[in-house]
């Protein structure tokens, strides 16, 4: 095995150690609702949304992949090296998140540490400036609308089941749960595994793999897979935040916002942007939170989310520039 085969394999693996770790830290972003209105338990709610998050394989197509693969860096610019640096500063700033409980973007980690690598190595020219506006602008775009639809969703119930007891309601959307969880967990499977077959498929055009950006059958296999089975394995520690800390929910509240969240993910998969799953559920949360009166809402968790939320990029775009250092001295490769 020569070098570059040898590299090529090695960031193949750790950009499905990553996309596992995806799994493993948005993992609460899909069960959270639905564990904190008690429909499922943890395990069966984890099993439920690795199923879905497998089965959006071959659904919508490889859009967001190409986005992040080619739409954000300029592949003639970046190398491998390039990439692997990248990878490790998305995959270090989630772990941190992780381990403080923060249900930051692995996604946002992952652009963003692929970012400060590529300036790193070829400086800003290496950024394509209408692939940043555009997914800068649905950063900000798909979790506002999380928001709107969440509440919007949260008062058409209400209008539609005015004259039924709460606990009739709950025995109907306990049922309906088990649906929007799904459309949640096959929503954030089509996107976020997307951005890891990006990658994947950069390397394998930089490396002279692939003579264009079209992305393998097996690479669409692997990236879902990987992804399920961190979802299986779970992030325990951020269930907590996301079901039960930023705001108290009923069945219908967490059918609302799975809905909601889905519903935002999916158009922007439609379009071919990536989005944080997790910035989009909390936003749909929120929403729906919000329905009943502005303090049901715990803003100050909100607002440390936001706060991760805003940091990401830069955060992971740092890491990733002294990734790309680092690796360079050891290696004198650029």
């Amino acid at each position: 095995m020569n070098e570059t085969m040898l590299l090529v394999v090695t960031i193949v693996a750790i950009a499905l150690v990553f996309d596992f770790i995806n799994g493993f830290h948005d993992a609460a972003n899909s069960v959270a609702t639905i564990v904190a209105t008690r429909v499922l338990s943890p395990g069966q709610a984890v099993l439920w949304a690795a199923f879905w998050n497998f089965v959006s394989a071959f659904s919508f197509g490889t859009g967001v992949a190409s986005t992040v693969g080619k739409g954000m860096v300029d592949l003639d610019k970046v190398t491998p090296y390039v990439i692997l640096a990248g990878l490790l500063g998305a995959i270090v700033w989630d772990l941190a998140t992780w381990y403080w409980g923060l249900p930051t973007s692995s996604s946002h980690a992952l652009v963003g540490g692929y970012a400060g690598a590529a300036v790193a190595a070829a400086g800003f020219d290496a950024l394509v400036a209408s692939g940043w506006i555009r997914t800068l602008t649905f950063i900000v775009v798909a979790p506002v609308l999380g928001v709107l639809l969440g509440y919007g969703l949260m008062v058409a119930v209400n209008w539609m089941f005015q004259g039924s007891t709460p606990r009739k309601m709950d025995v109907y959307f306990r049922r309906l749960q088990l649906v929007s969880a799904a459309v949640f967990s096959y929503s954030h499977g089509t996107n976020d595994a997307q951005k890891t077959m990006g990658i994947i498929t950069g390397v394998l055009v930089t490396a002279k793999y692939l003579p264009e950006f079209r992305v393998p059958v097996w690479v669409i296999l692997s990236a879902h897979a990987a992804i399920a089975a961190g979802t299986m394995c779970g992030g325990w520690r951020i269930v907590k935040t996301m079901g039960t800390r930023l705001t108290r929910l009923k069945p219908r509240g967490g059918f609302c916002a799975e809905t909601a969240a889905a519903s935002s993910i999916l158009f922007s998969t439609y379009l071919h942007m990536p989005v944080s799953t997790t910035h989009v559920i909390s936003g749909a949360i929120a929403g729906v939170g919000s329905i009943q009166r502005l303090k049901a809402v715990r803003w100050r968790i909100a607002g440390s989310i936001l706060w991760a939320w805003l940091l990401t990029i830069p955060a992971s775009a740092t890491v990733g520039f002294i990734s790309h250092h680092i690796i360079h001295l050891i290696t004198g490769k650029v």
